[in-house]
């Protein structure tokens, strides 16, 4: 099993800029890959980055490409979501998620955080 807990939400004036955490903790051996997703107020969750621990490749959802930034420190079983630019939209719980080797990166996802959350103010 693998723990997940995100740190870093918080309250942000549109075009202000956050810095999310996610560290990982019991069998991190297992994971191939770690990512976010958002869920806005009344809607479903929704990828927005992911990284992968073997080759360091990033994927990025459309909405969030050149505005986020997906990194990680495998020493630290740590990935972080460096979010500039904010805007209203991005409101919403913030869901750190962990893939175990085997899984179809970037989507797929065997352990979730409980989620931070953040709010973009207009």
């Amino acid at each position: 099993q693998v723990q997940l807990v995100e740190s870093g939400g918080g309250l942000v004036q549109a075009g202000g800029s956050l810095r999310l955490s996610c560290e990982a903790s019991g069998s991190t051996f297992r994971t191939y890959y770690m990512g976010w997703y958002h869920q806005a107020p009344g809607k479903e969750r929704d990828f927005v980055a992911s990284i992968s621990w073997t080759t360091s490749n990033t994927n990025y959802a459309d909405s969030v490409r050149g505005r986020f930034t997906i990194s990680g420190d495998k020493a630290k079983n740590t990935v972080y979501l460096q979010m500039n630019t904010l805007k209203p939209a991005d409101t919403g719980v913030y869901f750190c998620a962990a893939a175990e080797f085997g899984r179809r990166w970037p989507y797929e996802y065997d352990y979730w955080g409980q989620g931070t959350q953040v709010t973009v103010s207009s």
